[in-house]
């Protein structure tokens, strides 16, 4: 039953943690922090913000959320429902919350939209498949 829980909840309760100050700076001041930096041989630094990890670790629960998707069985019905909930708790609060209205959560939002869609295509692919007609 676990399996049917969207990871896509993990960025955005991220995100409202550190809207609530929890990564320090209060707000989405603490997501400008910069997490480490790496000089490059061409002499350039490659700075990574807490909003740079935030998206990647997005990116990285988007993936999981394709390889769920392929998965056919009872959760997987309910995990898409789940799924479309916490895109539009997204969208939600892009629209009405202040501090939401930032680009790294439209990418967050974005990213969202795109579990909730390939879920679904995916799913409704690999069902296709699966359909045997006998003669």
């Amino acid at each position: 039953m676990l399996t049917a829980i969207p990871l896509m909840i993990v960025p955005l309760a991220l995100y409202n943690l550190a809207l609530a100050g929890a990564f320090g700076g209060g707000g989405v001041a603490g997501l400008s922090r910069v997490v480490f930096t790496l000089p490059m041989l061409s002499g350039a630094t490659w700075i990574m913000s807490a909003a740079d990890v935030l998206i990647l670790v997005a990116l990285a629960l988007l993936f999981a959320e394709i390889l769920k998707s392929t998965r056919n069985g009872s959760g997987a019905l309910l995990n898409h429902i789940l799924s479309m909930l916490v895109f539009v708790a997204f969208l939600v609060e892009f629209l009405l919350v202040r501090d939401a209205a930032t680009q790294v959560f439209f990418v967050l939002l974005t990213i969202a939209f795109i579990d909730v869609v390939g879920g679904f295509v995916i799913s409704v692919r690999s069902a296709g498949r699966d359909v045997s007609i006998g003669l």
